[in-house]
C-alpha cells in the first residue's frame, strides 16, 4: 500500500460549488473534496437536501440520543462547507452567482431546465465565468424523450437493463443498494477532473458535462451488454452465479455460504484437488473453459453436493491452500470486522460538532504523493453561510444579517 502523506491532496486549489441533493450529485462533490477540492454545499433554508430526512437510521449525537440528520445523507457529503440560499429568490440567485464566478466546478442535479428559470443555467453562468466546468447530472440526460421525466435509482435499474441481468431466471432482481448513483458519481467525477485538465492544459476554458443516470446505467452493463450484442441473445439469469468463467458462484456449505471463482483449467483443476474429486477436470464435459460454461448445470450440481456436506471454514481453507480465489458471504458486521477490510482503512471517522466521533466509510483510493480523504465532517444545515458569505464574497456582518432577515439565507 503506498504511504499515505499529509500533503494537499491532488485537487487542492479547485473550488467546488455543489448545487446538488440526494446522491449522484453529492457523492460526485465528496470524490473531488475526498480528492483536496474545496467544496460549497448550497442548500435550501429550512429544508436543506431531502437526503438529511432519508432516515432511520438517524445520526446520534453525543448523548446517544437519535438527531434528525439521516445515515444516508452523512454517505455523500464529507468534506464540505453548507450554506443556505433561496435559489428562488433575485438575491439569492446573485449570492450563487457570485460563488460561481470563483468557482472552477458547478454540480447540479435539478430537472432540466428549472435552473434556467432562475439565471443559473450552464450558459449564463460559463458567459459570467468561461473557466467555469459544469455538470448537470439528471435522470435521462439534457436530451431525449424522456429528458423532462424525474427517476430514482430503482428505474434506472429497471429500464437500463441491470434488473435483467440480477435475480433468477424467472425473477428480475435490483441491486440492493442505489449502484447507478454511485456509478453516475463516479463517471460525473471522472469527466469533470477530464475538463479541469483540458481548461488548464489546452483550451483555457471550462465546458459543459450533461451526465445522465440512464446512460451509466447502460455503461455499466459492460461484459453482459457486449455478450448480448455480439450473440443477440440476452444472458441468462443465474442468481448467485457469474457469467464468466465456471464454477464463479455461492455455494452452500453445512453452516453457511461460500462463494468461489475457478475461472481457468489450472484454478479449475486445483479446486478439484482441494475437494478431493481429482477427476472432474480428465471429465470431457469440464476439461476446457468452453465445456465448463457449456456444461454449467450438472458441474454445478456435482459441487453443490460436495460443498453442502463441508463446514465452510474447512473449505475455505482447503480453498486458499490451493490458490483458488474463495470467501464466506459476509453480513456486513463481519464485512467491517475483517481484517483485510480493518487493514486496509476502509472504516474511518471524523470529528462531528454533534455526534463526537462519527464513523464512515473511507476512500478507497491509495495515492503516494497527497492525501485522500477530507477529515471535515458532513455539514450541518448552514453551518458555514456567514464564513463563506464573508471569505468568498467580502459580506459584512450587517450584509448578511439582512439576507437572514429577509429569507434570503437561513
Amino acid at each position: 500500500m503506498p504511504p499515505q502523506t499529509d500533503s494537499p491532496g491532488p485537487l487542492a486549489g479547485v473550488r467546488v460549488l455543489d448545487l446538488s441533493r440526494i446522491l449522484a450529485g453529492p457523492m460526485t462533490a465528496q470524490w473531488l473534496a475526498d480528492l483536496g477540492a474545496e467544496v460549497i454545499k448550497v442548500e435550501r433554508p429550512g429544508d436543506g437536501d431531502e437526503s438529511r430526512t432519508y432516515g432511520p437510521p438517524f445520526m446520534k449525537d453525543r448523548d446517544g440520543l437519535p438527531t434528525d440528520t439521516a445515515a444516508f445523507y452523512l454517505s455523500c457529503n464529507r468534506g464540505k462547507r453548507s450554506i443556505t440560499v433561496d435559489l428562488a429568490s433575485a438575491e439569492g440567485q446573485d449570492l450563487v452567482r457570485g460563488l460561481a464566478a470563483e468557482s472552477d466546478v458547478l454540480i447540479e442535479n435539478f430537472r432540466t431546465g428549472t435552473l434556467k428559470k432562475y439565471g443559473l443555467d450552464q450558459e449564463s453562468l460559463r458567459t459570467l465565468n468561461p473557466r467555469l466546468v459544469y455538470c448537470s447530472v439528471t435522470g435521462f440526460g439534457q436530451t431525449g424523450p424522456y429528458a423532462h421525466r424525474p427517476g430514482y435509482d430503482g428505474i434506472f435499474q429497471a429500464l437500463g437493463g441491470m434488473m435483467a441481468t440480477s435475480g433468477h431466471p424467472a425473477e428480475p432482481m435490483k441491486v440492493g443498494m442505489s449502484i447507478v448513483d454511485v456509478v453516475t458519481s463516479l463517471f460525473a467525477a471522472m469527466g469533470i477532473q477530464a475538463a479541469l485538465r483540458q481548461r488548464d492544459q489546452t483550451t483555457g476554458v471550462g465546458q459543459y458535462i450533461d451526465v445522465a443516470l440512464l446512460d451509466c446505467c447502460v455503461s455499466t452493463l459492460s461484459h453482459y451488454a457486449m455478450s448480448y450484442l455480439v450473440s443477440g441473445q440476452a444472458p441468462l439469469r443465474r442468481g448467485n452465479g457469474g457469467y464468466g468463467g465456471v464454477p464463479s458462484q455461492a455455494f452452500n456449505c453445512r453452516d453457511r455460504a461460500i462463494f468461489l471463482v475457478a475461472a481457468n483449467n489450472r484454478q479449475f483443476a486445483a479446486l478439484c484437488r482441494a475437494i478431493a474429486r481429482p477427476e472432474l477436470p480428465a471429465d470431457p464435459r469440464f476439461d476446457s473453459t468452453s465445456g465448463r460454461i457449456h456444461n454449467r448445470d450438472p458441474l454445478v450440481e456435482i459441487l453443490s453436493a460436495v460443498f453442502a456436506g463441508m463446514d465452510a471454514a474447512d473449505a475455505l481453507a482447503r480453498l486458499d491452500a490451493a490458490g483458488v480465489p474463495a470467501s464466506q458471504v459476509n453480513e456486513l458486521p463481519e464485512t467491517f470486522a475483517d481484517p483485510q477490510v480493518q487493514h486496509r482503512g476502509l472504516r474511518t471517522e471524523v470529528q462531528h460538532p454533534v455526534a463526537g466521533s462519527l464513523p464512515l466509510v473511507a476512500n478507497p483510493l491509495k495515492m503516494s504523493s497527497g492525501r485522500v480523504g477530507s477529515a471535515l465532517p458532513p455539514p450541518l444545515m448552514g453551518q458555514h453561510t456567514d464564513e463563506v458569505l464573508s471569505q468568498r464574497l467580502g459580506l459584512d456582518k450587517a450584509t448578511i444579517a439582512g439576507l437572514r432577515q429577509r429569507g434570503v439565507i437561513g
